[in-house]
């Protein structure tokens, strides 16, 4: 692991922080951007349709970044002997809140899935009391984790 840091350091580095700007920065454009534009929308199918859309084409983008965090995250506590550092606690701490985040957008991904599946039932209120937390709880949450998360790695930086 040290040697597979000490030669590609900087990209792992990057990766790691554009993977993690593409999942907050991701969010933070669903939920105050797009998600206001489609309140836009007056027919409530369409409306739903969109959401369904924006949701499943921000996983396709997300999910890889969710995996390059963890595994660029795994490379650098080990090369950087972070075990034995004080600032140990600081990493344990930034991997915890993704870890929370990852259980957070698994619980969206699920509730997605089962919205898609009442609106292919045309059950519009049903798929909509499934995609309401989302909106309202689970990305606003993940906003707030993910940038505490980006915050705890520059302090990392330091080290």
């Amino acid at each position: 692991m040290q040697s597979l840091f000490n030669n590609y350091s900087s990209l792992i580095v990057f990766l790691h922080v554009i993977s993690a700007v593409l999942w907050v920065g991701g969010m933070i454009a669903i939920r105050f951007a797009i998600h206001y534009s489609i309140q836009d929308i007056k027919e409530p199918k369409i409306k739903l349709e969109r959401t369904l859309e924006n949701l499943r084409r921000f996983f396709n983008m997300v999910i890889p970044a969710i995996i390059t965090i963890l595994i660029t995250a795994i490379i650098m506590i080990i090369a950087l002997n972070l075990k034995q550092s004080s600032l140990y606690s600081t990493a344990i701490a930034k991997e915890s809140i993704w870890t929370i985040m990852t259980i957070v957008f698994i619980t969206i991904y699920i509730k997605r899935n089962k919205a898609q599946k009442y609106f292919n039932a045309n059950d519009l209120q049903n798929c909509k009391n499934q995609l309401a937390p989302i909106a309202k709880f689970y990305i606003p949450l993940n906003i707030i984790l993910g940038i505490i998360a980006i915050y705890l790695g520059v302090v990392l930086r330091g080290f």
